[in-house]
């Protein structure tokens, strides 16, 4: 059963998650790992606010936000700690789910290795991985590698991303570039203008009207 899209939990859940509707037509989740490539964060969210009709959330991981400043990114970044705090009682919602119910497009830019096996092995230890693992497979989901290029040409590194492609997720394939660390080779986060532009070809065309699932409790 789908429904034109609309908020997906009451105004109070929607307030209380920073979740409220803002008219947008399509919504999207940007997680974001521990990669030094996370400093490229708050440039990848203000490109993608410059598209009309979209609206965009963080979730980050607790090492990823020691390469980018918070206060840089103009929408709201999720934690580890927010989905304990909102969830106090059995009645209250669960930030995984609602984050999961609320976008149509989840994108992890950079994702890095660890990230990468623990999606490959289907584990769901904070509250990224937790969307991921509850993700709705109808829904794109897209991801960037990132991480040094020996790690990178680690052999089980190919077997882990053709994992995901097997999950149906849809890589946006690193590049080759000096790294910070001063190695050279592939591995570097694909740049900004090809991350948003391959989001933009998920967006919906004028005439056709979003539609979200509708999740039972």
């Amino acid at each position: 059963m789908s429904r034109t899209m609309q908020p997906t939990c009451d105004s109070h859940v929607s307030s209380m998650l920073n979740l409220s509707s803002t008219g947008s037509t399509f919504r999207v989740v940007v997680g974001v790992t521990g990669s030094v490539a996370a400093m490229k964060l708050p440039l990848l969210v203000s490109q993608l606010l410059e598209i009309p009709g979209i609206d965009v959330r963080v979730v980050t991981t607790d090492h990823a936000t020691h390469f980018y400043n918070v206060a840089e990114v103009p929408v709201h970044v999720y934690t580890d700690k927010d989905e304990w705090e909102i969830f106090k009682t059995r009645s209250d919602p669960v930030l995984h789910i609602e984050l999961r119910r609320w976008a149509n497009l989840l994108v992890i830019a950079p994702l890095d290795a660890n990230t990468l096996g623990k999606i490959a092995s289907g584990i769901c230890d904070n509250l990224l991985t937790c969307i991921v693992r509850a993700w709705d497979t109808s829904r794109p989901l897209l991801f960037c590698p990132a991480m040094n290029t020996a790690m990178w040409q680690h052999p089980i590194t190919a077997q882990q991303v053709a994992t995901l492609q097997g999950f149906g997720y849809v890589e946006i394939p690193c590049i080759y570039k000096k790294l910070v660390c001063g190695d050279e080779g592939k591995g570097a986060m694909a740049e900004v203008s090809t991350i948003v532009d391959a989001i933009r070809k998920y967006l919906p065309r004028p005439a056709e009207k979003i539609t979200a699932h509708v999740d039972k409790h």
